[in-house]
């Protein structure tokens, strides 16, 4: 694939209008410096990405925000709000759960997502969500697989939607829980990948992120950690990774591997910073870590203020 050309000033305009729900801004509302910065996508490598700027209230670098993914890890961040949300006002979260999310959140742990998944009722969950937060381009994993949590299609737009609600209109204890952990990400997930790709890497802190993988098999190469033969998210990883016989919904690819970096960057988390990348089959984590990262870097770049 070639790189994607250069954005336009109205792309970002009316992708600003989108995700804020307002009016189309004119075309002088974009910043001249971000349209001639426009990343560089490697060929081979499929991307959509967003900024989106918090205290200006619109999109500052913007690229076909509504294609769909599958969203691998990052639909973790909608397991933990519907199932806060289900909470009854002032209810304690069990002990039990303040570990599983704990877990789920900053280790991105396959098992604690999938035992709350199980226990919410699978793609019901997702379309609570939908409804919930009005994403317009996330749905749950097909019919033939409704315990891949990992097969939820979603886009862009709709990850800075629901960073959007976290921060704006989510009860400030769902708020501060979930944003609390994704702060703390760290750098070893359970299952061994090194998760600071992207963001971590790429962008100065503070930052808070959740990110996502799918298509590298259950464990690295390289263990991150250095622990090698620990069982913990080994099962709900299948969940992510396999593709077999899978049905594919409308366009959404169930068979390259992705690898996507979400989260707010700056003080008082001034950005939302998003970027899905369908990575080329075959490739290792190492290298598609390394190409997101680039992509990520040139994105936050361009889509700062000031450009």
């Amino acid at each position: 694939m070639k790189p994607f050309p250069l954005k336009t000033s109205l792309t970002v305009a009316l992708a600003a209008a989108l995700v804020a729900g307002a009016a189309p801004a004119s075309a002088s509302a974009a910043s001249p410096a971000s349209a001639a910065r426009a990343p560089r996508i490697p060929p081979g490598t499929t991307a959509s990405y967003m900024v989106f700027d918090r205290q200006a209230g619109r999109a500052t670098l913007a690229y076909k925000t509504h294609s769909r993914f599958r969203s691998a890890s990052v639909v973790k961040i909608l397991i933990a709000i519907d199932y806060l949300e289900s909470l009854k006002p002032g209810a304690a979260v069990p002990a039990a759960d303040q570990a599983l999310l704990r877990t789920m959140l900053r280790s991105s742990d396959d098992a604690a997502a999938s035992a709350f998944w199980n226990r919410r009722g699978k793609g019901a969950i997702v379309e609570r969500m939908v409804r919930r937060l009005g994403l317009t381009d996330t749905a749950p994993p097909p019919a033939s697989k409704p315990g891949f949590w990992g097969y939820t299609a979603l886009s862009a737009a709709d990850v800075v939607r629901t960073y959007r609600y976290l921060l704006d209109r989510a009860a400030p204890k769902v708020r501060d829980l979930v944003l609390g952990h994704l702060r703390a990400a760290t750098r070893c997930a359970s299952d061994d990948f090194d998760q600071y790709f992207g963001i971590p890497s790429a962008v100065p802190r503070p930052w808070a992120v959740k990110q996502g993988w799918s298509g590298y098999g259950s464990r690295p190469a390289v263990p991150c950690s250095g622990r090698r033969g620990s069982a913990q998210g080994t099962a709900a990883a299948s969940t992510t990774t396999a593709t077999a016989g899978a049905a594919v919904p409308g366009p959404v690819n169930l068979v390259r591997p992705v690898l996507h970096t979400t989260g707010l960057v700056g003080k008082d988390d001034r950005l939302i910073v998003v970027v899905l990348t369908l990575q080329p089959a075959g490739s290792s984590f190492k290298s598609s870590a390394a190409r997101l990262t680039s992509i990520a870097r040139d994105v936050y770049l361009a889509g700062r203020p000031g450009g």
